[in-house]
């Protein structure tokens, strides 16, 4: 399966495309390569790209008030990394975006796929399939999480919903993600091998 083929097959989980809309959306996307640490949007700059994730895993995170890093969000395959008010709004982004492994990305500017939504109702649907679902149905009640829930217990869910991810990021990232040390996450890991909570 192609890159194009592989991006294409996952737009069609959020509304069907037409042939000509697909080529026009095609003609969009460049493929490039980050390898593991390289930034993809640097905090402070205007950014004006998306990149669907075709094959690694893409982080986003910015530096708190006492210098510690903090991960934000973080993007596997089939997810599409952006920081999307910055790129809205043409501000400056308050978050940096950068690979955690070696990526292969599919980047497309954004204006110009805004005048793509512009001119075809079915990527407009695709475009709007995607924001509910990713940025209001799934970071709504995480937003909601962060600040009701400990630590435990956001770290059991992420366990529950990302099994496979949470497998992939090292311990510093969990614990970034988190808001916690990573050995405060040590210690959280051996209450759960020690069966002294499980799973909600």
């Amino acid at each position: 399966m192609t890159t194009t083929t592989a991006f294409f097959a996952k737009i069609r989980d959020y509304a069907p495309l037409s042939g000509e809309a697909e080529c026009a959306f095609s003609a969009l996307l460049r493929p490039r390569h980050y390898a593991k640490d390289d930034v993809v949007i640097r905090a402070g700059d205007v950014p004006t790209t998306y990149a669907f994730v075709v094959q690694g895993l893409l982080g986003q995170h910015y530096v708190g008030p006492d210098g510690d890093l903090i991960f934000k969000y973080f993007f596997p395959e089939n997810r599409i990394a952006a920081s999307v008010s910055a790129t809205l709004l043409g501000e400056p982004s308050l978050f940096t975006i950068s690979a955690i492994e070696d990526s292969i990305v599919l980047e497309y500017d954004y204006a110009a796929f805004k005048a793509l939504v512009a001119a075809h109702p079915d990527v407009a649907a695709f475009h709007i399939a995607y924001l509910e679902r990713h940025w209001i149905i799934e970071k709504e009640p995480m937003e909601i999480a962060f600040r009701h829930d400990d630590a435990m217990q956001r770290y059991l869910d992420f366990i529950r919903k990302e099994p496979k991810l949470h497998k992939r990021l090292k311990q510093h990232h969990i614990a970034a993600w988190l808001g916690v040390t990573p050995e405060s996450l040590s210690r959280l890991r051996r209450k759960i091998a020690f069966g002294r909570v499980g799973p909600a």
